[in-house]
């Protein structure tokens, strides 16, 4: 071939590079003016792989930065018509920036696909925080991940490479617990608190989100990291005693709720299920000790006051029984053992008078008092407690 000929040639192929450049600047100007369906359609065909002539812009760092800023524009556009151009905007636009960095072997864009990061970190963002309040979990948590990823790429965190978006990261698994995309959720938690995002918060929420695929050893063991790092956190030491209390485990239960008691020596809510777990033991004497303790710290639980009544009603029942299994030939022994049960039904009507005050429309209570009355005869007080029954 002459070298006339290969000079025509070249000449060619560097005309149709520099056309092909020319439809990226052409594309550009389309979007400014706000004609975005021609822009998209003009930077469309500059990465058109079939077509010959887009050679010289589909490799070209810049044509896909275009390319960024147009669907950009298409995402931010108020027009309904141009919403239409695409679906998912932001992420054509996610993936020509990323596109755009990965042609760019001289470096010659990295600053302004940078601007253009942070430009669209500010469009992913209001996404997320849309598609989170419309319920759809699924595209919020994909835009969250690909802020994350933004924040990660060398170019953007240049300045800061140290730097960590907790609450972007925190974001992230929170959609995805709604999403029930639960291993994620664990996965994105979990890395907060490596920054200590959210204290002791973000520990239950990982037991929780355990709890939700059933695993209770993944959940007590992200309860157990927790107090590892806050000790004193009422919360989790509550959550964890509930997972032994699910699981009958009363003797692991007892020890963390010591624990508690030793951090909160006041709250009431602990002694009482110190009480109920006593109780669960059959150790009548402490469970009563630890019912009275939690009404000394809340005069008005009553609960506590109804375990209490039901306590000494469970100690009379049982010793009816003792008393009935003594032999018609020996009565004096008999009325002996009677009366002690009558004893503890007189210790029990306090308790129950008390619950009552405190919630008059319980049921169980009242039936309760019922018994008692009637057991006791207590005539006049049984028969006001029939009539309350008769008008709840």
């Amino acid at each position: 071939m002459k070298r006339t000929t290969i000079l025509f040639a070249l000449l060619i192929a560097i005309t149709g590079a520099f056309a092909q450049k020319g439809k990226v600047t052409s594309a550009l100007s389309y979007k400014e003016a706000g004609k975005l369906d021609k822009a998209v359609e003009a930077i469309e065909e500059t990465i058109n792989a079939s077509n010959p002539k887009s050679e010289g812009s589909i490799s070209w760092p810049r044509t896909w930065e275009v390319r960024g800023e147009i669907y950009q524009a298409v995402f931010q556009t108020k027009d309904e018509n141009f919403k239409k151009l695409n679906n998912d905007p932001l992420t054509v636009a996610y993936d020509s920036y990323f596109k755009a960095l990965e042609l760019d072997i001289k470096n010659s864009f990295s600053k302004s696909v940078k601007i253009k990061f942070t430009l669209l970190i500010g469009d992913l963002t209001n996404q997320a925080v849309a598609a989170f309040n419309e319920e759809n979990f699924e595209k919020a948590l994909k835009s969250f991940e690909q802020i994350m990823a933004i924040e990660q790429n060398p170019v953007y965190k240049a300045d800061d490479p140290n730097a960590v978006d907790t609450v972007i990261m925190f974001n992230a698994g929170l959609a995805a617990y709604n999403a029930k995309n639960y291993d994620k959720a664990i996965e994105y938690y979990t890395k907060t608190t490596q920054y200590k995002y959210n204290g002791a918060k973000t520990f239950a929420l990982i037991s929780n989100t355990y709890m939700q695929k059933q695993d209770t050893v993944g959940a007590l063991g992200a309860l157990k990291q927790g107090l590892k790092e806050y000790p004193e956190n009422g919360p989790l030491l509550v959550d964890v005693i509930n997972i032994f209390l699910n699981a009958n485990k009363v003797n692991d239960a007892m020890e963390y709720l010591n624990i508690a008691i030793e951090h909160d020596p006041k709250n009431s809510s602990y002694y009482f299920a110190r009480g109920t777990l006593y109780d669960k033991l059959q150790k009548v004497d402490q469970a009563t000790e630890s019912y009275l303790k939690a009404i000394e710290f809340r005069d008005d639980y009553f609960d506590a006051y109804y375990n209490l009544g039901a306590l000494y009603y469970n100690k009379g029942v049982k010793q009816v029984d003792i008393a009935n299994a003594i032999p018609s030939n020996q009565p004096l022994k008999y009325e002996e053992e009677k009366n002690k049960a009558d004893l503890e039904f007189k210790k029990a009507i306090p308790y129950m008078e008390k619950a009552h005050e405190l919630n008059p429309a319980d049921k169980f209570t009242m039936e309760s008092l019922k018994t008692l009355y009637y057991r006791l005869k207590m005539l006049d007080k049984h028969a006001e407690i029939v009539e309350k029954m008769k008008n709840l």
